[in-house]
């Protein structure tokens, strides 16, 4: 396997991803748009301050994702189809590969602090939009770098040389556990 990836018992295996799963509240119920949650406000509080900041720190992409109902499964798919993301996906990685040809990182996740000044460039508008998220969501040093990154990947998947506002607004997005303040 070449520097993307590793073998794990002889299959292939991405580098760096992790998955997770965290609910809002003990039972889990807390946004089910037909359960009901069961948990005193004290103890959805006590569950959020389970999980520390720095380790949500080094979680990039941080969405929530309701149940799926019978009838959303049984309708035709929407959206791009797997080869279409795939080849998208394909395209980016040829980007980045290209992008850090003799360095120590070859994804943007890896980025060092010198090459994200150089590759993380936001205008002006972009600027007070990280500014502006960063004060109001209190995030982290670590939090806003990720958000560079994350934004810089999104805009690669794009296929644009440049991080447009609408790439970071993207990539703030994905901090949700950041909005609820935990």
């Amino acid at each position: 396997m070449g520097q993307s990836g590793h073998r794990h018992r002889g299959k292939p295996r991405l580098s760096g991803f992790q998955g997770s799963v965290l609910h809002g509240c003990p039972c889990g119920y807390l946004t089910h748009p037909t359960k009901e949650c069961r948990c005193t406000q004290a103890e959805i509080k006590r569950y959020a301050r389970r999980v520390s900041g720095p380790l949500l720190d080094r979680i990039d992409l941080q969405i929530e994702v309701g149940p799926v109902e019978i009838r959303h499964l049984e309708e035709p798919p929407q959206g791009a189809t797997s080869s279409e993301l795939r080849a998208q996906v394909s395209r980016a990685r040829g980007l980045q590969a290209e992008r850090f040809r003799g360095s120590a990182a070859f994804v943007n996740a890896h980025m060092s602090p010198p090459q994200i000044e150089a590759f993380c460039r936001l205008d002006e508008p972009g600027r007070k939009m990280l500014a502006a998220a960063t004060a109001r969501l209190s995030l982290s040093a670590r939090a806003y770098t990720r958000i560079l990154k994350l934004s810089r990947t999104i805009a690669d998947l794009a296929g644009e040389d440049e991080i447009k506002v609408s790439h970071l607004a993207e990539a703030i997005q994905y901090r949700s556990l950041d909005r609820e303040g935990r």
